[in-house]
């Protein structure tokens, strides 16, 4: 039978990788990896360096697909998604057939964790519902840019006695539930954090690990205008940006 590795590789520094998911590699036979685009080409980079510096025996193969477009001006945004990951099924499920040996392993190497804010996962199972590959698979956790960024900024996730609450960009402008304190924020391209209080802190970290990263930390009436022009101009040079940041909320 195939067996699919997910691997969580960690948020960017090649040395965040754990030593089993150092182990995962060096079962592999083929690594499948999506193609983002020339705007992305750093994270398909370092997706071969990693397996360049831990491979023992460079016997593996890496199988490059092209993204397929995704629908972001849907209205109906999880039906986008649910889409989008369909056709993501499709091609995996292709490159597993069609490259991989009945006995083969197969890797995905999952920027950060393949359990935080990924669709590795939600697709490996679309792939096996559909049972046209027989399969198991199995996930290697990895180091988050949540914890990447805490330990960067070297303050702790929550205050003492105080939960953590983790969103994105689009729920947390849509409001955060009643007694939140704590909230790491992911996925946020509109600087949603503007519409908190002045008085919040907030740790900001993008391209957390690599040699592109940039922190900045403070009360959000401080340095808000700083993050925002900071991202902007990250964007304009790099062509994407990967931004994860805390929120610190004034007690009451």
């Amino acid at each position: 039978m195939r067996k699919m590795l997910i691997i969580g590789i960690g948020a960017g520094d090649p040395d965040y990788i754990t030593v089993q998911a150092i182990n995962a590699l060096n079962q592999v036979d083929v690594f499948f990896v999506i193609d983002k685009g020339e705007e992305k080409d750093d994270l398909v980079f370092l997706r071969k360096l990693l397996c360049n510096k831990y491979i023992r025996e460079p016997d593996y193969r890496i199988i490059e697909a092209r993204d397929p477009e995704r629908d972001r001006k849907a209205l109906a945004y999880e039906a986008a998604v649910e889409d989008w990951y369909e056709k993501r099924a499709h091609i995996f499920e292709q490159m597993m057939l069609e490259e991989l040996g009945d006995e083969g392993c197969g890797g995905f190497l999952v920027w950060g964790d393949p359990t935080l804010y990924d669709s590795t996962i939600r697709i490996i199972e679309l792939i096996r519902k559909r049972k046209r590959v027989d399969f198991d698979y199995e996930v290697i956790p990895g180091i988050s840019s949540v914890q990447a960024l805490v330990a960067r900024h070297r303050v702790p996730l929550n205050r003492i006695g105080e939960a953590v609450h983790v969103t994105t960009g689009r729920k947390l402008a849509e409001g955060l539930p009643e007694g939140v304190t704590n909230a790491v924020v992911m996925l946020d391209s509109q600087n949603a954090f503007r519409a908190a209080d002045p008085e919040t802190e907030i740790y900001w970290g993008a391209y957390i690990g690599t040699a592109n990263e940039i922190l900045i930390s403070g009360k959000i009436k401080d340095v808000g205008p700083a993050i925002e022009a900071a991202r902007a101009a990250a964007r304009e040079k790099h062509g994407w940006i990967m931004d994860t940041y805390l929120l610190r909320y004034p007690r009451k």
